[in-house]
């Protein structure tokens, strides 16, 4: 049986709060929980969750400036908004600043805990009727915007900049990829270098804003 995936909710609304953890407390570990950007961003940064339901909606700021205020500091943590609106707008802005996933607090329970498994183990993951608005969205993205840099990377390189950007340590990375550690910080430096970074955070950062994860 899987280890319980570490979860971070953040809502506003302490109802909705407590029912999200009578429904799905016996299946994740929620770490802690935060009403608004100021808490969510303390709390998020001192328990490290590996996912973080995420409302859209906040009263000082919103879901993005949550991920704005950990992005730097935690990388490796995965966000999945969780959301009463289901407007396209909402979708594409959250999932632009980093987000794995949106969906709707429609969802059952069983199918809650599986989005959170799943944006934990890397998959993005929405609503069947949202997906369409994120497709749209970056369909309408001219190709060499996506590419052009991403095109200097050897298929090792970006195999290793997903991992980084997941937030793995070299060691780890060696791990998955069969690799000597030292191999893994040659390919990080190459990267570092074709993108004209200067460092890990600022590679993750970089692999974020494209989601690349």
């Amino acid at each position: 049986m899987r280890a319980r995936t570490k979860v971070f909710l953040v809502d506003d609304h302490t109802l909705f709060r407590a029912g999200i953890r009578s429904e799905i407390a016996d299946r994740v570990w929620i770490c802690g929980e935060a009403a608004d950007v100021a808490s969510a961003v303390e709390g998020i940064r001192a328990s490290r969750p590996e996912v973080v339901l995420l409302d859209v909606h906040l009263p000082d700021g919103g879901g993005r400036a949550v991920i704005d205020g950990v992005r730097d500091a935690e990388p490796g943590v995965r966000f999945l908004a969780l959301s009463a609106s289901d407007a396209a707008e909402d979708v594409i802005d959250i999932i632009r600043a980093g987000a794995r996933g949106y969906v709707t607090k429609t969802l059952s329970a069983d199918e809650l805990v599986d989005a959170v498994r799943r944006v934990a183990d890397g998959d993005a993951v929405f609503s069947p009727k949202l997906a369409g608005f994120v497709l749209d969205a970056f369909a309408a993205i001219p190709v060499v915007q996506v590419d052009s840099e991403l095109a200097q990377l050897t298929a090792r390189e970006r195999e290793v900049l997903q991992h980084v950007a997941r937030g793995y340590t070299y060691r780890e990375i060696s791990e998955r990829l069969f690799i000597s550690t030292k191999t893994v910080e040659t390919h990080v430096s190459a990267v570092l270098r074709k993108l004209q970074l200067t460092n890990r955070h600022q590679l993750s950062r970089w692999a974020a804003e494209r989601n690349i994860t």
